[in-house]
């Protein structure tokens, strides 16, 4: 048996603010088969390092309803068009979600990011299409005027040992399990 082949174009089926539904014709044997996939705009994710210690950061999510632990970070496109337009025309997307880290570094933790370094890329599965690009960070100031943060954000920066951050990865206070996998590698020198 062959693998699935697209075979057409894609198309939008829905598009929301942040989510979109595409359907795209793949041939599976002697048939076509429209495949569905939900696609966000990716995000980029930090791992601030200093003198042994991670920055995370505290701030109320809507979505969980409290308050989480969570690495900096953001959407790397504002809007879907943006990142829609950016696959069109081939955009190199790391290079974009260092663009956005450097946005991100000041608005959320109040540092101004002079070097990084990208060491992984999640993907959720094969129905959903939401890149989370991660970066070590290690080569930072102190933004003069603190965080930058949009209306509505409230975030807290928290320098915490390698120790404490491992353990926040293990009793769930990290909910975004997408990284707490990412930083237990990270903090066991798998990158």
């Amino acid at each position: 048996m062959s693998h699935p082949k697209p075979v057409g174009d894609e198309k939008i089926a829905f598009q929301g603010r942040i989510i979109e539904i595409v359907h795209r014709p793949h041939q599976v044997g002697d048939k076509v088969i429209d495949f569905e996939t939900a696609r966000r705009s990716p995000g980029v994710r930090m791992i601030f390092v200093n003198d042994g210690k991670v920055l995370l950061t505290k701030e109320y999510r809507s979505e969980l309803g409290g308050e989480d632990y969570r690495l900096p970070g953001g959407k790397v496109f504002d809007r879907l068009e943006e990142y829609n337009a950016a696959l069109k025309d081939g955009t190199d997307l790391v290079g974009a979600a260092m663009d956005a880290l450097k946005r991100e570094a000041l608005e959320e933790a109040g540092y101004v990011v002079s070097e990084a370094k990208h060491i992984h890329t999640t993907s959720p599965g094969a129905t959903v299409s939401w890149d989370l690009y991660y970066f070590v960070v290690d080569q930072f100031t102190q933004n003069e005027n603190g965080q930058e943060l949009e209306d509505g954000e409230v975030i807290e920066p928290i320098w915490l040992s390698f120790d404490e951050v491992k353990e926040y990865c293990l009793n769930g206070k990290i909910q975004e399990e997408r990284t707490v996998a990412v930083l237990l590698r990270f903090l066991d020198n798998r990158f």
